[in-house]
């Protein structure tokens, strides 16, 4: 009877366990390359051009809400895709964290290979140094002995090692350069540990922006509502921060004969920490270049502009006076353009009130001058000052409980009629105009405005030393090279007593530069010169 054998069962291919251990242990590998970390930074700086490019929500809202409405279907996109803020955005932020897991796993395991590294010995000394790209030979005059304590002294400095070989043979191995690779680790963990402090900024920082009236107006850091706008970290909810205050006593600005500002300064008085308690004032002069540094905050000067002084004398005979900020809308002659808004004193019915608020509105000229009946400007200097107003009689929707810009009046109501224009007129300095219910506005003359910007960043100090131990880093990595040196040292013989002397070399790294050190070290060595 034949026997027919079955034939052998296939093998079984890898359980779903094993396949999904494989890929996650492929994905970290990759992840963590040198290669990946390098591709992930590039993501980084071209993921950041956006941010440089297009205008974003946290800095200008209005500029953004204007792009879109320009450009259509494509800023809308760009909306979706959150190009409008670039540094909260989810894809950022996943780049952001990838390059930080590609670094850790990167340099883990090459700080336990550099930290091993270290601790070995020099290899062995080559049998056939004369094989080496660099080599010597020469005969000495002294034992063997003598001969190795020379070269000892002579390599004072190098890594190395003497060992003993048959005949009386003996040799150093020499090592110089682990700078190199100390230098490489520093400039990738201080771009780590810049990456993670400045993450830490941006959660536990914050920025603010606030116009101050430079005739000894005050600004205290005492919480978000004092500021125009306010831009928090994360972790940063306004209530807690740095106590300081500022007074702005004047303001200075020279042109160019172009007409271009070459220098700002202002005279500022301050106070933070004790001062506050002792309502103690400290003397600074702020400039572009020259912040304020108190109580971990950086003080800005930005800009400025002009603040047109108007009083309103009602027909009861009392009066108000208010020199707003007016907005400027030409940099290159200070044209500006605002709205200076009054509340009529003494009327108590809420209806009569709003029926009787006034706003000054319209254009101020620095240095005036009328082009085709418009009002403009020549030149930012403050020398012949005029303003071109609307005055607008009504209700301002002060009491809306909406909030609204402090450059303009709503146009709804103008549109709706709850706000009319009682007069329009240009007026120089000391002129007025008498309204038709014999009120009158003067315009009084002009101020000066200028813009700060509080800046808090905790971490600003290691950034700014994780930079520095970044270019440290780099420069040893590129300037410093690994090179190797062997000296074999042999006793003579009776033909000839005199020790053979060999020496080699080899860069580890680009030899250029190293045959010259060669040259001078195996000179040294061999001759017995000092050096």
């Amino acid at each position: 009877m034949t026997t027919i054998e079955a034939p052998p069962a296939a093998p079984k291919g890898p359980t779903p366990a094993k396949r999904t251990f494989a890929f996650v242990r492929n994905t970290w590998r990759g992840l963590t390359s040198m290669r990946t970390a390098l591709v992930l930074l590039f993501l980084l700086a071209l993921a950041a051009l956006p941010g440089a490019l297009l205008p974003q929500r946290k800095l200008n809202a209005p500029k953004v809400d204007a792009y879109i409405s320009a450009h259509g279907w494509w800023g809308t996109l760009l909306d979706k895709l959150e190009f409008y803020d670039v540094y909260s955005s989810i894809w950022f932020s996943a780049i952001y964290l990838l390059l930080m897991i590609s670094l850790v796993g990167c340099l883990t395991p090459r700080s336990f290979e550099y930290v091993k590294a270290m601790r070995a010995k020099p290899v062995l000394t080559p049998r056939n140094l004369a094989r080496m790209p660099h080599y010597r030979l020469g005969r000495g005059k002294q034992d063997v002995s003598a001969e190795i304590a020379a070269v000892h002294k002579q390599l004072s400095g190098w890594r190395r090692v003497e060992r003993e070989e048959a005949d009386g043979v003996r040799t150093i191995s020499a090592e110089r350069g682990f700078l190199r690779e100390t230098g490489n680790l520093i400039f990738h963990f201080s771009m780590l540990g810049l990456i993670v402090f400045f993450a830490l900024g941006k959660l536990y920082g914050y920025e603010g922006q606030v116009i101050v009236q430079a005739d000894g107006s005050t600004f205290c850091n005492s919480g978000i509502y004092n500021y125009d706008s306010f831009n928090a970290g994360l972790r940063v909810d306004g209530t807690d921060l740095d106590p300081f205050c500022v007074k702005i006593n004047d303001f200075t600005v020279r042109y160019t004969d172009a007409g271009e500002p070459e220098y700002y300064h202002s005279n500022i008085e301050y106070q933070s920490g004790a001062d506050l308690d002792t309502n103690t004032w400290r003397p600074y002069g702020l400039e572009v270049n020259s912040p304020l540094r108190t109580v971990g905050d950086r003080v800005y000067l930005l800009g400025q502009g002009y603040s047109p002084k108007f009083t309103v004398t009602f027909p009861d005979g009392t009066q108000r006076t208010q020199n707003t900020q007016w907005r400027t809308v030409d940099p290159t002659t200070m044209l500006a353009e605002g709205a200076t808004k009054f509340d009529q004193p003494g009327v108590t019915d809420e209806v009569q009130r709003r029926t009787r608020q006034l706003a000054i509105t319209g254009l101020f000229a620095p240095t005036s001058f009328v082009h085709g009946g418009v009002l403009t400007s020549s030149a930012p200097q403050l020398t012949d000052p005029a303003v071109a107003v609307d005055i607008m009689r009504g209700d301002l929707g002060l009491d809306s409980g909406r909030g609204q810009s402090v450059f303009e009046i709503d146009q709804s109501l103008v549109d709706d009629g709850r706000l009319k224009k009682v007069a329009r007129e240009n007026m120089k300095v000391g002129q007025e105009i008498k309204l038709d219910d014999g009120t009158k506005v003067r315009f009084d003359g002009v101020g000066h405005w200028v813009s700060l910007q509080v800046s808090h960043d905790p971490t600003q100090g290691f950034v700014l030393g994780f930079a520095i131990s970044m270019f440290l880093g780099l420069g040893a990595s590129l300037l410093v090279k690994r090179r190797r040196l062997w000296v074999r040292v042999k006793p003579g013989t009776d033909d000839e007593p005199s020790t053979v002397i060999e020496v080699a070399g080899l860069a580890r790294t680009d030899q250029a530069g190293y045959g010259e050190e060669f040259h001078r070290i195996s000179e040294r060595l061999i001759s017995g010169q000092k050096g």
